[in-house]
């Protein structure tokens, strides 16, 4: 019988596992789930097979929760009574609200500043073409609430079915605060109205924090800065705080995992251990990438891999395939073509960076790249996979 080639190259697998509680030993789950998915599906794990976990069932294994009154605790004690300036928040019922009700409740009064037409991650509270039409500039005009409805009107998220202005604005006045709304895009606007400012952005936090400084700011946080330690024996992130966090219930939040390498490296050790197979571990967020049509950038997190064993540091170094097949082998074809590409392949460089026969082959970290694959393949809602098994990444035209 005729010898038939590997047809198959990556294969990404959401693999089911129990509803994880505090206190459940994660690795031994996450191992377990993956040697019964090998067994009922008939594959094996392989050397270089990725494993991710994502951080959502890391944190409530860790048990990583805070409460409202926890945030603000915590707010009130860096801001005291003062005015308080919430700028850049994202525009999401599950990402902010619960934490912009506990800062608003460590607060008296608000300065809510807005960045339009859209967030940091591109929720839209404008479209372009209103902007045009109104003949605004967003770079430059600063505009309060009055001058904003009297311009754009009720404007409802597509998705949500939500005027964020008024929901922002209700969620701080139940909390016993007062607000004020303006819209602008230079963080420096925010000092006219208060000189204490908690800068809500994510992954522009650190400029908008040094500008504020700058420009004469007295306190200023950002999100990152919220709930680094316990506060009355909440959960905290030491890294990232209050970023990263997910709405739990109307009261509470659950924060980014805390420091979780020595998860990955116990399932690396664990599969070895009962497989003799070498694997790559990491915990991840969100995946980095854009919706086309909402125009919504994914990544709400801080960070993509939350932690990850040696092997998926770097970056890919692969050849463009079809600039190989249209250019240095444009007169081969068949298994002379076949033949010529898998030898340059074996014999690649091991540094491509900037080799005309590499462009256009992604030059992303290997767990951006993979971590969007892991929260694509996993989804974040009923189908209760919170771990992926990725086989045939490492693998080339010649594997």
């Amino acid at each position: 019988m005729e010898s038939v080639n590997r047809m198959v190259g990556t294969v990404s697998r959401g693999v089911r596992a129990p509803i994880i509680r505090e206190g459940d030993n994660l690795a031994e789950i996450v191992v377990d789930c993956v040697l019964k998915a090998a067994e009922s599906e008939k594959f094996e794990i392989r050397d270089k097979d990725v494993i991710a976990v994502t951080e959502a069932v890391v944190a409530r294994a860790q048990g990583n929760y805070a409460k409202v009154d926890e945030i603000a605790t915590d707010v009130k004690e860096k801001f005291g009574d003062d005015t308080v300036g919430i700028l850049f928040p994202i525009l999401s019922r599950n990402r902010f609200s619960i934490c912009l009700k506990g800062i608003a409740k460590g607060a008296k009064k608000v300065i809510l500043m807005l960045s339009y037409p859209s967030d940091e991650v591109g929720n839209a509270l404008v479209s372009l073409d209103q902007l045009d039409e109104a003949g605004i500039n967003p770079y430059s005009d600063v505009l309060d609430e009055k001058r904003y409805r009297e311009l754009f009107g009720k404007n409802i998220h597509p998705f949500t079915g939500v005027d964020y202005v008024e929901y922002y604005s209700e969620v701080i006045r139940e909390a016993g605060a007062d607000v004020e709304v303006i819209f602008a895009n230079q963080p420096q606007e925010i000092l006219k109205y208060t000189k204490n400012v908690l800068a809500c952005d994510i992954h522009s936090r650190e400029r908008t924090k040094r500008i504020l400084k700058a420009n004469g700011a007295e306190r200023v946080y950002g999100m990152d800065d919220i709930l680094t330690s316990p506060v009355d024996g909440s959960g905290c992130n030491e890294r990232f705080g209050l970023l990263g966090s997910n709405k739990s219930t109307e009261e509470s939040v659950k924060l980014f995992p805390r420091e979780c390498t020595d998860l990955v490296l116990e399932v690396q050790k664990q599969i070895l251990d009962k497989t003799g197979k070498h694997v790559e571990v990491m915990v991840y967020g969100d995946g980095a990438f854009k919706d086309p049509v909402g125009k919504i950038w994914e990544l709400a997190d801080p960070c993509v891999s939350v932690a990850n064993t040696e092997g998926l540091e770097g970056t890919p170094n692969e050849l463009k395939l079809k600039y190989l097949a249209d250019n240095d082998f444009k007169d081969l074809s068949g298994e002379a073509l076949k033949e010529a590409i898998s030898k340059r392949i074996e014999e690649k460089n091991g540094d491509l960076v900037g080799k005309m026969e590499a462009q256009g082959t992604t030059p992303r970290r290997l767990t951006d790249l993979i971590g969007s694959l892991c929260d694509l393949t996993s989804g974040s809602g009923d189908k209760g996979t919170p771990v992926i098994l990725i086989q045939g990444y490492f693998d080339s035209y010649v594997s």
